[in-house]
């Protein structure tokens, strides 16, 4: 007998209980449920087994499609705005100066702020990628890409996004923006990544996060240092040379010659920018 859609499904694991109309859902983002259920207590052992592969299938892949992108900055911001908006322009222009840097451009490979900033380095002839996630909206790939990379969780998402970048760039955006900002944020402060920069685009959005962040200090809660982590600026030259001199010098970044890659592991190149793009000299954790 089949339930009514909105009757809940129990199992075993109570907290990853659905419905009907949202198996059916999984049919189209397998990855909603398969993290609701990785998250939502204990499971069967074949099914954690199962949610385990799909993780580890989920890094391989990703692993294999990025290998060549280079040194990354990566843009976040929010997927909602539309290309006559400011701050959709603004993505643009920062994205476009990163690529004349010689670094790729990656986002989240999504619509708005991450369309733009993909945009911006196509415009300069530099190359651009993104790291998607499979969402019921929103988040469909950007036509800007030179390579793109669809994942089911989230959490495989971010560590991809920071494993390849060497700096960030938080654009206007909601709660994933923000949650990508702290979590880099916190894996720098607790020393679990070398400090690599967070640049902090447009002041008047992120004023009250500024002054909050202060507040903290004033509470003792983070250290007068820790200010040091970010730099707030409306300004895409300040945003360049906080990135020359956090990014490419204290990493030891040069230009570079392109890695041949292995059709027996199923590695695909990606053009370089311009004059071929930057490479590292010292890893970025040693």
């Amino acid at each position: 007998m089949t339930p009514p859609p909105d009757s809940p499904i129990l199992d075993s694991n109570p907290k990853a209980a659905v419905t009907a109309g949202e198996i059916r859902e999984e049919e189209r983002y397998s990855g909603l449920l398969e993290d609701r259920a990785l998250l939502g207590g204990p499971n069967a052992r074949l099914r954690d087994l199962r949610l385990l592969i799909s993780v580890a299938s989920d890094f391989l892949r990703g692993f294999r499609a990025l290998h060549f992108v280079g040194p990354c900055v990566t843009v976040f911001g929010s997927a909602r705005f539309q290309e006559d908006h400011a701050y959709y322009k603004l993505a643009r222009e920062m994205g476009a100066a990163i690529a004349r840097m010689g670094f790729t451009v990656m986002t989240g490979g999504g619509p708005g702020i991450m369309e733009a900033a993909n945009r911006g380095a196509r415009d300069v002839g530099g190359p651009s990628v993104g790291c998607n996630i499979k969402l019921p909206f929103e988040q469909a790939p950007s036509p800007y890409l030179d390579r793109c990379v669809t994942m089911n969780h989230f959490f495989v998402r971010k560590t991809l996004l920071m494993k390849y970048s060497y700096g960030f760039v938080i654009m206007p955006g909601g709660f994933g923006t923000m949650d990508e900002m702290f979590e880099a944020l916190t894996l720098i402060q607790t020393r679990k990544v070398r400090n690599f920069p967070i640049v902090v685009m447009g002041r008047e959005y992120w004023g009250d996060l500024c002054d909050f962040i202060h507040g903290m200090v004033a509470g003792g809660t983070i250290s007068e240092g820790d200010l040091d982590l970010i730099k707030f600026t409306d300004s895409i030259d300040e945003a360049v040379a906080h990135l020359e001199e956090h990014a490419v010098k204290q990493f030891g970044l040069r230009r570079k010659h392109v890695p041949r890659e292995s059709a027996l592991l199923g590695e695909r190149g990606i053009a370089p920018a311009g004059d071929g793009g930057i490479e590292r000299i010292n890893s970025r954790d040693s």
